[in-house]
Parts: C-alpha cells; sequence; structure tokens
C-alpha cells in the first residue's frame, strides 16, 4: 500500500527512492561500458604491377601493421589496386581511390607516387621506397616533406656507391656494366649521370639501355650484351623487379651474371645483390601510416631512410657462371644462397 500526501500525491520512501535511483545509474554505466562498434580506417594502396595473392598481403599486414595496433577487416580497411604492370592505369586508379574518400593512400613508388599527387592535394599519400622524393618534386625535403606526401625512401648516394664498389670488389676484371632504365620513371635521369660518374671513378663504364615495357626486356639484354657488356645491373624499379625471372632468363643466354639491389632477387639467379633491409623498411613503412592515421601530418613527419644494409651472395649462380667468391666478402654476406 502506496501513503499519500496532505493532497494525495503518493509518497515514495527515502530508501526505496535511493534505490530507484542507484539502479538507473547501474544501467546508464553498464550501457556505457557496453563495447561500441569500432570504426574501420579506410586506406588504399595502390600498386604498378600485377595482383599479389590476397594471402600475402594480409601477412604483410599482419608482420608490420599489427603491433602497431591495427588489424585489417577489424580497425583498419584497405582498398587494394594493382595496374597489372600497365602505368597508364594509375591516374584511373588513383582517381577512384579519391573517391571512395579513403583516408590517405600508400603508393607503392615514386612514379604511383607522382601519379596520386596530380589528383589530390589533400589526402594524405604514403610513398614507398622512393627514389629521390626530392629531386622528383614529391617532397620540399627529407627532414621537412612541406606537403599531403611523406614516407620511405632508398636514396643515398652512399648506398650506390658502396654497390658499385662491392660489384667491383667481386668482378676486378668487370670493366663494361650493362644498367636498364626505365624512362618514363624520373629517377631514371638521376641514376644515369650519378651512377655515370660512380662507375667512372672505379675504372668502369656503363652500358645504359632504356626499356619501357616487359616485351623489349630480352631485346634490351641481348643489346646489352652486343655492346659488349660483362655484367648486368638491375635496379628496385617495379617495371623490372616484376619481370626479374625474365631478365635472368634472358641473361643467362649471354652468361651475364647479375648484381640486384634487392636481396630477393637472389632466389631468381643474381649473383650478387646490395641494398636497404627489407624488413627495416617495412616497419619504417607501418610507422609512418600508423603516425598519420593517429592524426600527424604529412607536412610534418619526416621521410624515413634506411639504416641498415644488406649483402647477398647466391653461391649456386656463382658456381653455374664459374665465379670464385673471396672469402672477405663471403664472411660479410648476410644472405647466402647455396
Amino acid at each position: 500500500m502506496v501513503r499519500k500526501g496532505r493532497r494525495g500525491e503518493p509518497i515514495v520512501s527515502r530508501r526505496r527512492l535511493v534505490g530507484v535511483l542507484a539502479a538507473s545509474t547501474l544501467v546508464g554505466l553498464a550501457s556505457r561500458a557496453r563495447p561500441q562498434p569500432v570504426r574501420a580506417r579506410r586506406i588504399g594502396w595502390l600498386w604498378n604491377q600485377p595482383p599479389i595473392d590476397p594471402a600475402d598481403l594480409r601477412e604483410m599486414t599482419r608482420l608490420y601493421l599489427g603491433p602497431l595496433g591495427w588489424t585489417e577487416g577489424q580497425n583498419v580497411a584497405i582498398e587494394w589496386r594493382f595496374t597489372g604492370g600497365n602505368a597508364n592505369l594509375l591516374p584511373g586508379l588513383a582517381e577512384e581511390l579519391v573517391q571512395l574518400k579513403v583516408e590517405l593512400v600508400v603508393a607503392e613508388g615514386t612514379v604511383v607516387a607522382l601519379a596520386v599527387k596530380r589528383v589530390t592535394s589533400t589526402i594524405p599519400i604514403v610513398v614507398a621506397r622512393s627514389g629521390d622524393p626530392v629531386g622528383t618534386g614529391l617532397v620540399a625535403s627529407l627532414a621537412r616533406p612541406g606537403s599531403n606526401v611523406t614516407g620511405t625512401s632508398v636514396i643515398s648516394s652512399d648506398l650506390a656507391r658502396k654497390r658499385f664498389q662491392v660489384l667491383h670488389e667481386l668482378l676486378p676484371a668487370a670493366k663494361r656494366v650493362g644498367e636498364l632504365l626505365v624512362p618514363m620513371n624520373p629517377i631514371s635521369r638521376t641514376e644515369r649521370t650519378e651512377h655515370q660518374s660512380l662507375m667512372n671513378s672505379l675504372g668502369m663504364q656503363p652500358i645504359f639501355v632504356d626499356v619501357g615495357e616487359a616485351g623489349q626486356l630480352d631485346n634490351a639484354i641481348a643489346e646489352a650484351a652486343r655492346r659488349g657488356a660483362q655484367v648486368l645491373y638491375v635496379s628496385a624499379e617495379p617495371l623490372l623487379g616484376q619481370n626479374f625471372a625474365q631478365i635472368v632468363r634472358a641473361a643467362q643466354k649471354y652468361s651475364l651474371p647479375i648484381m640486384g639491389d634487392n636481396s630477393a632477387y637472389l632466389k631468381y639467379g643474381a649473383l650478387i645483390s646490395y641494398g636497404p633491409d627489407n624488413d627495416e623498411l617495412q616497419r619504417q613503412l607501418a610507422f609512418v601510416i600508423d603516425k598519420v592515421l593517429r592524426g600527424t601530418k604529412p607536412a610534418d613527419l619526416p621521410v624515413q631512410q634506411p639504416s641498415k644494409f644488406e649483402l647477398g651472395l647466391n653461391l649456386k649462380a656463382a658456381r653455374e657462371l664459374g665465379i670464385a667468391i673471396p672469402h672477405s666478402t663471403l664472411l660479410l654476406a648476410n644472405t647466402v644462397i647455396q
């Protein structure tokens, strides 16, 4: 029975009122404590190469973005795009990612980053492994990019000098070095001048051969051999990297040893590699992506440069070519394929 006041209003006991208020408070706390849906951050990832196995992409993001708190399919959604090696598709794919309103675009390489930059000056662009971000106009400087672009770079005159020094020490009799250049990549102009000077200082002569598409690779290597190349240098240019197995087959016809700047080339038949540590570069890229997603402006985020480098040797290729690897060089190698 409910007691009533003099005017007939119901009187609620103090004990009951406290109980009602406590219960409502607990309900409120419980509703606030209930997990809320996590909004997945949407990013684009653009490559100028054939599609990569989705399982490999998931493993890459797990290894490098996972430790920073990002899980694909949970708090980050990635729009993967590939040109199939046809750079003419880059403008359209870049525009497509912009229309999807992604929060940032990861651009694999300088050519890709330049294509994305032409269609947006506001969406952050994280370039991976840019050869010369300053010289190509992607950023104002490595320390202060000053625009919507930042990322990682593999540029280093000291690195190129060391690479050719290693080649000269391993193959001192090789005086003529064939090098494939891709004219559509603006970095090729810088490399032509720089590599000419570096090789000449070591008593070597570069033989530059331009190549624009995969269908020209066999003829380009044949041309390098015709002009007297004794060894072939292959850079990490995407067109060359994605067709490296074809390059090896063509070079084998002329018994041309191959030096690359990526240790991944060794398993396909390169004799020697010298370049940045791939694992470090991937971690640097993930670091930049994380910083941008958490609010750092690309203009204020320095372009990351490698600090660790790998020397790789393929002893199987050396035996097939009749090349003796000096013991001192072998001791310095980080990766050796038997």
